[in-house]
C-alpha cells in the first residue's frame, strides 16, 4: 500500500516535471520575440522597402530611351523593376516602396525618368504622370495575385498582365486628359510599347518564380 502510495506521487512527480519541461520550452520559444528582435525585422521590412525604391529609381534613370518625336512616353525598364518589386516583396511591402518612390520624386530627388521636369512637375504636370501615380497599385495587384497563389511561373504571368493592365489604364486615362482622344491616347502611351511589356512581364515572371522556388515559399 504504502509503495503504491509512493509511486502515485513519483508518477505525478514526474508527469510535472515533463510539463515544466514543456512549459520552459515554450517560455524560451516566446522569449524569441525580444525587443532587439522586433526592431531587427523592422530594419529588414525598411531595407527592403526602400531597396525596392531604390531599384526603381536606379532603372528609371539608367534604363530609358526617349522615342520623341513618336511619342513624348519614354521607352524605360521602370515599369519591369515596379513588376519585380511587387512580385518579390508582395502587395503591402510592394505598395508602401513605390509610395516612398513617389514621395521622394515629389520632394526633388532626381528618381523619375530624365527626360521629365522632375519632381511634383513630373508627377502631376507630365505626360507620364498616370504611369507614375499607378506604380503603388500596379505592385499591389501583382504582389497580390502572386503571393495567393502556388508562386509558378503561370501566376507570375497573370500577375504581372493585371498589374500591367492596371499600369496602361492609369497612363491612358492620364493621356486622354491630355489629348482628349483615346486614339491618340493609345497612340502615344500604347502602342509602341505593347511588346517591350510583354517581354517585361515574362522575364519578371521568371526571376519571381525561380525566386519563390529558391526561398522555398511555394505554397
Amino acid at each position: 500500500m504504502h509503495t503504491r502510495k509512493r509511486a502515485g506521487p513519483a508518477v505525478s512527480t514526474i508527469e510535472m516535471c515533463n510539463q515544466g519541461d514543456c512549459f520552459m520550452a515554450k517560455s524560451e520559444i516566446r522569449a524569441l520575440s525580444t525587443p532587439q528582435e522586433r526592431m531587427l525585422e523592422a530594419v529588414r521590412q525598411i531595407a527592403l522597402i526602400g531597396g525596392g525604391t531604390l531599384f526603381v529609381a536606379v532603372c528609371a534613370q539608367k534604363g530609358s530611351i526617349s522615342l520623341m518625336p513618336l511619342t513624348p512616353v519614354p521607352l524605360t525598364i521602370q515599369n519591369f523593376a515596379v513588376l519585380l518589386v511587387g512580385l518579390l516583396l508582395g502587395s503591402r511591402r510592394g505598395f508602401a516602396s513605390m509610395m516612398l518612390y513617389l514621395v521622394v520624386g515629389v520632394v526633388g530627388f532626381p528618381v523619375f525618368s530624365p527626360g521629365g521636369p522632375g519632381g511634383m512637375g513630373q508627377l502631376f504636370g507630365g505626360v507620364t504622370g498616370g504611369f507614375l501615380l499607378a506604380y503603388p497599385f500596379v505592385a499591389f495587384v501583382a504582389g497580390y495575385v502572386f503571393e495567393r497563389g502556388t508562386g509558378t511561373f503561370a501566376r507570375a504571368v497573370i500577375a504581372g498582365i493585371l498589374a500591367e493592365a492596371l499600369l496602361f489604364a492609369g497612363g491612358l486615362c492620364w493621356l486622354y486628359a491630355f489629348t482628349h482622344s483615346l486614339a491618340r491616347a493609345a497612340y502615344f502611351g500604347l502602342y509602341w510599347f505593347v511588346a517591350a511589356e510583354v517581354i517585361k512581364v515574362m522575364v519578371a515572371a521568371g526571376f519571381a518564380s525561380r525566386w519563390r522556388r529558391l526561398s522555398g515559399r511555394a505554397e
